[in-house]
């Protein structure tokens, strides 16, 4: 089995944006434009930086989670981060 992960990106703009991947260091080279593909709310965001990944069992816990993180205000996701 794969493992997944859960991560949150702070973008250049400040935003933060929260995805899912098997392969985080490739995923956040797609979206700081290193590898074709990336989330369009990050094209216009770059340079992009990991800020927390978590690892989870599956794809389905993976979303389950991706989608928690993104229901928290901004403020809760800070702390989460640690910042």
């Amino acid at each position: 089995m794969k493992e997944w992960f859960v991560y949150i990106l702070r973008c250049a703009d400040d935003s933060l944006y929260t995805g899912i991947a098997i392969d985080v260091t490739r995923r956040i080279d797609e979206h700081n434009g290193k590898l074709p593909g990336g989330a369009r709310y990050t094209r216009g965001r770059r340079p992009v930086r990991l800020l927390h990944s978590e690892q989870v069992a599956s794809r389905a816990e993976a979303c389950h989670r991706e989608m928690e993180i993104k229901r928290l205000k901004k403020s809760e996701k800070e702390l989460l981060i640690g910042g």
